[in-house]
């Protein structure tokens, strides 16, 4: 058995962690706690969490977590995107130079971010390029909530149908994953963290991680850690 701490960017990523990851991954032997959402300052002692303004703020809190939990059978995890990360963030100068490969950029900022982190027991892991993008694995899933919609969600699908992976849906300011489906849908705006991970549980995990490599390769680790702490 392991236990699992994950720091969630934002509240969208923490309801999809807790209704939909921990389920899952309790059948692999890996005990969720609560997910955490991460910290990005903190002001007269109290910390204020829910997006990632600043990395020091969201390292002090990961590595305070590590010192508290110290156990070899405790792991740690993020769900951060790569939209919109910050420029303080370890290795992104020497990432932005592989901006036209964005497996392979967002690879090295997980790198950097464990060699930061320093602590073996840390699993980090950046969104391609958002959570936004699991919900363009079968962009269908919106019609439970909006329905009389069939022309926005078309488009939706078109979007994916014209991408590889849905991660590669790329970080621009207006066309981001999450820019493109408010683009069609305006009321996600206010609703996605409620619509988010429940659009993300009508496509099934197993329907996600066949059209997301990188999500799909995450998970993967997270399912070996109950092996590992055997």
């Amino acid at each position: 058995m392991a236990r699992l701490y994950l720091f969630a960017e934002g509240q969208t990523e923490q309801t999809f962690a807790d209704n939909v990851l921990k389920s899952h991954l309790a059948q692999h032997g890996v005990f969720m706690q609560k997910p955490v959402l991460i910290a990005h300052r903190k002001n007269k002692g109290k910390v204020h969490r829910g997006g990632v303004d600043r990395y020091l703020p969201m390292k002090n809190d990961i590595l305070r977590f590590l010192a508290q939990e110290k156990d070899a059978d405790v792991f740690f995890t993020t769900m951060i995107d790569l939209y919109g990360i910050h420029a303080d963030f370890p290795g992104l100068n020497e990432a932005e130079k592989l901006r036209h490969l964005p497996e392979k950029r967002v690879e090295l900022l997980e790198k950097h971010f464990f060699q930061d982190i320093g602590d073996q027991r840390f699993i980090p892991y950046i969104q391609l390029h958002e959570y936004e993008a699991y919900l363009f694995a079968d962009p269908t899933g919106f019609e439970f909530f909006y329905d009389h919609h069939a022309k926005e969600i078309a488009a939706l699908k078109a979007i994916a149908d014209s991408h590889t992976t849905p991660e590669l849906i790329d970080d621009g300011e207006h066309s981001a994953p999450s820019k493109r489906i408010i683009a069609q849908l305006p009321n996600y705006r206010r609703a996605k963290p409620v619509v988010g991970p429940e659009v993300a549980k009508l496509i099934g995990l197993d329907a996600i991680r066949s059209k997301c490599p990188h999500f799909s390769a995450w998970l993967s680790r997270l399912e070996q850690l109950g092996v590992r702490a055997q």
